[in-house]
């Protein structure tokens, strides 16, 4: 398999900013929506001012945001990819990609209708996270879902010509068990966190198991 893609998302310090841009992550997620990873994107904008992220991609997470606030983000943070990650309609969806030129991605939970969702979306859509369903949140949670399903949503994504990043309870401890289900993409938060702040040692762990995996795989 070759190596999967990597969003280190829920940045929400300068500090966190710096550790995630030295990291092998090609994905910087910042949270815009309610969360206690929200961050504001004015202060994003003074942060990126300082680290250089130059070799990563900013995804900047909405859950059913209005299109100025969609507009209102994109006047501070130069942005790569806007990911919906609420219950917004295709029409919503249309309308963010007629002010944005970027990709964008939206978020599914994990649940038996997940590819007819897909198959709706595919035409509006360049990518979509599939992550945990828990009730009355929409990520975030730090629980997985069922992997043996990954498969399928890999394949279906494949053959609409798009990515796939799985989130949810990603961790140091159970992502070998994720690789072996060959993920085109792995979106993790509270995985890489210790006291709620990015931790280098968890995301040294995180690298170090995708690499010799990916190494042993060849």
């Amino acid at each position: 398999m070759s190596k999967p893609l990597l969003k280190f998302c829920g940045v929400r310090s300068k500090e966190d900013l710096k550790l995630v841009a030295s990291s092998q992550a090609e994905y910087i997620g910042f949270i815009f929506a309610e969360s206690k990873r929200r961050v504001n994107p004015e202060h994003v904008s003074e942060w990126l001012k300082k680290v250089d992220i130059s070799t990563k991609k900013v995804v900047a997470v909405f859950v059913n945001p209005t299109i100025e606030e969609v507009r209102a983000a994109l006047e501070y943070v130069p942005l790569d990819v806007i990911q919906f990650h609420g219950n917004e309609s295709i029409e919503e969806i249309r309308k963010a990609k007629d002010i944005f030129a970027g990709s964008v991605w939206k978020a599914l939970h994990h649940h038996p209708n997940t590819l007819e969702e897909m198959s709706s979306y595919n035409e509006v859509v360049d990518g979509f996270v599939i992550d945990s369903r828990i009730k009355g949140q929409w990520g975030g949670t730090g629980v997985s879902f069922d992997w043996s399903a990954v498969p399928q949503y890999i394949k279906t994504s494949k053959l609409y010509g798009k990515h796939c990043f799985i989130a949810g309870g990603v961790n140091s401890s159970n992502i070998e068990r994720l690789l072996t289900y060959e993920p085109q993409g792995i979106d993790l938060s509270s995985g890489i966190e210790e006291e709620e702040k990015k931790s280098k040692e968890k995301i040294r762990e995180i690298e170090e198991r995708v690499l010799h995996y990916d190494n042993i795989s060849r």
